[in-house]
């Protein structure tokens, strides 16, 4: 994503040659063995993930900052998140998150954001952040008001209230002077928790959505790509238990595919209960003298589809554990490569969610 958002679509015909059909797991294994390369990443706050970094800059981010993003008008924002170690919260390499470490997010490297968003605890070291939090008058956004205003009832905004609370642990720089980050898929695997308390954080303050422009959004469009794999197991033919390391593994996936899964099920219950929200709202204004007509111009309409593109999707049998047989891997054989790519097409074409989506956005309300 953030490859995509320095070079546009410049990317589809390099991408290909850069990274996906490149052995970069052993070119980092490789250097992490080659003793030249020990001087600079043994020690201090270097490691594993900073010879990643340099690495992905070598080969695909050509020393390019998060500035160098800022006039790219062409292409989509993209933001990598990641996890903080101490606290299991999400991270943003967003300026709006890194303005709780009053840190300039445009000097800091692609690559690094991209090393620290995959950086697997115990396969590769935490990226180490200097944290200046709680320096430079950060102003909380308007919806923190509204969820600590004891008058408020916490509920339906206990999301919004436990990103505050993450929030001020951020802003401790005094107690915290640095952040360890890891893979942003030990706190939120789809990446699709940072939506979902963006509209919990609008839903508590009326006058937070009219900061940010809420109103003039009519359609959301969330597409959940999931490659979940699950590879095939034979525990249960044998009376011998699993080994440690099988056990580790399974301990540490079981809880993140139920945790994805939850999530993206919220997210589509939430898309339902707008809907809801806004039929019952309609009622309450026909039943104040309101005509339908006079309801449906005064009560904004806001649809919300979730597209979740998975292997769950795939209607054969053979081929379904074929790719959920394919490992969590920097490296793929060609063919696996080509075929993912060709399978994750076929299978967002294929949704009915999908072909939803492109319904609404294509036939906008009249004005």
């Amino acid at each position: 994503a953030l490859a995509y958002a320095l070079y546009g679509d410049r990317l589809f015909s390099e991408y290909e040659q850069r990274f996906l059909k490149r052995d970069v797991q052993g070119a980092l294994v490789s250097r992490a063995l080659t003793p030249t390369y020990w001087p600079d990443y043994i020690g201090g706050s270097a490691g594993r993930s900073e010879l990643a970094a340099d690495y992905y800059d070598e080969i695909l981010f050509e020393g390019a900052t998060f500035g160098d993003l800022l006039n790219k008008h062409d292409v989509p924002l993209a933001i990598a998140t990641s996890t903080d170690f101490t606290s299991g919260s999400r991270l943003a390499f967003f300026q709006q998150d890194f303005d709780l470490l009053c840190t300039n997010l445009n000097g800091f490297k692609l690559s690094r954001a991209a090393a620290a968003s995959s950086a697997v605890p115990v396969v590769l070291s935490p990226v180490t952040l200097n944290n200046y939090g709680g320096k430079c008058n950060y102003q909380y956004q308007g919806w923190v008001k509204a969820v600590n205003d004891p008058k408020n009832p916490v509920r339906p905004s206990g999301r919004a209230l436990q990103r505050y609370k993450e929030m001020v642990l951020f802003q401790d720089s005094t107690n915290r002077p640095y952040i360890h980050l890891v893979d942003g898929g030990v706190s939120d695997n789809i990446g699709v928790r940072g939506v979902m308390e963006a509209l919990e954080e609008l839903n508590a303050s009326a006058e937070f959505q009219g900061q940010v422009g809420f109103g003039v959004v009519k359609n959301i469009v969330l597409m959940v790509v999931n490659s979940r794999s699950s590879p095939h197991a034979d525990w249960d033919l044998e009376e011998t238990p699993p080994g440690f390391v099988v056990q580790l593994l399974q301990s540490a996936s079981v809880p993140i595919d139920r945790y994805s899964f939850e999530t993206i099920e919220t997210m589509k219950d939430r898309a339902e209960i707008m809907k809801w929200r806004r039929d019952l709202l309609l009622a309450e204004a026909q039943l104040a003298g309101q005509s339908k007509a006079q309801a449906e111009a005064s009560i904004p309409k806001i649809t919300m589809t979730v597209v979740d593109v998975s292997f769950d999707a795939i209607k054969d049998p053979k081929q379904k554990e074929y790719f959920m047989d394919l490992p969590t891997s920097f490296v793929l054989p060609a063919e696996d490569v080509d075929r993912l790519r060709d399978t994750a097409g076929q299978l967002m074409r294929l949704s009915p969610d999908y072909a939803e989506a492109v319904r609404i956005i294509s036939n906008p309300p009249a004005k």
